[in-house]
């Protein structure tokens, strides 16, 4: 935007509701590279899972989508350039916030009154939970505006998605130490929204965002994130079908709306796909629609194939993510350690100094304990799952013998 007009035209395009794509004239250097950061989400919403009531002008008038006005920023300091991604609930576009360059989500609002309060709702949601939650792997929050139009502004990154990134480079692979590091970011994010009580429940390459030096990657939209209680039942189906963990299916087709139980280590599944695509560096579930590879997911309990290719000790961390237990399933913190254990028997690159070659020594012969670190129950539960993982393998051989 480099005339007052235009930057006038789209301050009056926020204040008045609307906008105008003409007006979106901002030019950047890097649009190709941004496309689709910060996506929103493109499954059906949850719902809010309580009740609401509506006043004269449609907003909601309930506790619990009440937004702190600490986080709400001033909307005539929003100028709203080039739209740079675009989901089932609302666009995304770069822009400014003062004189910081910015990604401004703007949400749809609802075609009437009982769309626009589960609207409002779920955007309550995700500006509460992205406020509350800060870690280096986390898209950060910037602020909010709820009137004239919802906003989410949070900070811009100038890499592409993950799902972009490997696209780019495929059929190529990831370096494995790369691939393991984007992994531990993901975990780390990941961690810090359990620890809060929260569950992504969309985790997948569209939402992990690349920095300007491709060496690290931050989690982004909270649109289907939830709190997790100990009674709440959630909506099934909800994320994006081949990274969504088994039980967010039925046996018996759900009713649209209906609810059941499920935990956050849905999360944990959709990290184990991830993984392995970090790994493979292919798309989960290849050939299948998405249709398809869900019912393969939760119906057959078929999983994307694990080469001879892949150490035993990285498939073993991979199958426990996506067992079909969520109970079995190791916790993020457990992740974590597993990761950075398998990531210190790797030998140093070849290209590093005598000093990062001793630094790597002494990492890897500080981690040998790292999972006897872990509860004599976890043990046992990982001990379980490698019989568990043998078993299958067997009855796989038995049956291409036959």
């Amino acid at each position: 935007m480099n005339s007052n007009s235009e930057k006038n035209n789209i301050n009056r395009t926020i204040e008045e509701g609307a906008f105008d794509n003409n007006s979106n004239n901002h030019s950047n250097n890097n649009n190709n590279n941004s496309n689709n950061n910060n996506k929103s989400g493109t499954a059906k919403s949850g719902g809010s899972g309580c009740s609401k009531s509506v006043c004269s002008n449609g907003s909601i008038s309930n506790s619990d989508s009440t937004i702190d006005e600490r986080v709400l920023v001033d909307p005539k300091l929003l100028f709203i350039g080039t739209k740079i991604g675009e989901g089932a609930h609302g666009k995304v576009y770069e822009g400014r916030y003062g004189d910081r360059i910015v990604a401004i989500k703007v949400l749809n609002r609802g075609r009437d009154a009982e769309e626009r309060v589960a609207l409002e709702g779920r955007f309550a949601r995700e500006v509460n939970m992205m406020s509350r939650v800060k870690h280096d792997n986390l898209v950060k929050f910037i602020g909010a505006c709820k009137d004239p139009l919802m906003v989410i502004v949070s900070e811009l990154l100038p890499g592409m998605s993950l799902r972009k990134y490997l696209g780019s480079i495929r059929p190529n692979q990831l370096d494995l130490r790369l691939a393991l590091n984007f992994a531990l970011d993901i975990a780390k994010a990941m961690d810090c929204l359990h620890a809060n009580g929260i569950i992504h429940r969309d985790l997948k390459p569209d939402n992990l965002l690349l920095t300007a030096n491709q060496k690290s990657v931050k989690l982004a939209d909270f649109g289907l994130a939830r709190e997790e209680t100990v009674t709440e039942m959630m909506t099934a189906e909800t994320g994006t079908y081949r990274w969504m963990a088994p039980e967010l299916y039925s046996t018996v087709t759900l009713r649209q709306g209906e609810k059941k139980h499920y935990n956050n280590k849905v999360d944990v599944y959709s990290f184990g796909i991830v993984l392995w695509e970090l790994v493979t560096n292919r798309m989960p579930f290849e050939g299948m629609s998405n249709l398809q590879a869900a019912y393969a997911a939760a119906f057959k309990q078929e999983r994307p194939n694990l080469s001879e290719e892949i150490s035993p000790e990285l498939a073993f961390i991979i199958q426990s993510c996506w067992v079909e237990d969520p109970n079995m399933r190791p916790s993020f913190d457990q992740i974590i350690r597993m990761l950075n254990t398998f990531l210190f028997t790797l030998p140093p690159p070849p290209d590093s100094s005598p000093e990062e070659r001793d630094a790597a020594e002494d990492a890897s012969a500080a981690s040998n304990g790292t999972m006897n670190e872990l509860s004599a129950r976890s043990r046992r539960k990982f001990s379980f799952l490698r019989q568990y993982f043998c078993r299958q393998k067997d009855q796989e051989l038995a049956v291409n013998r036959g």
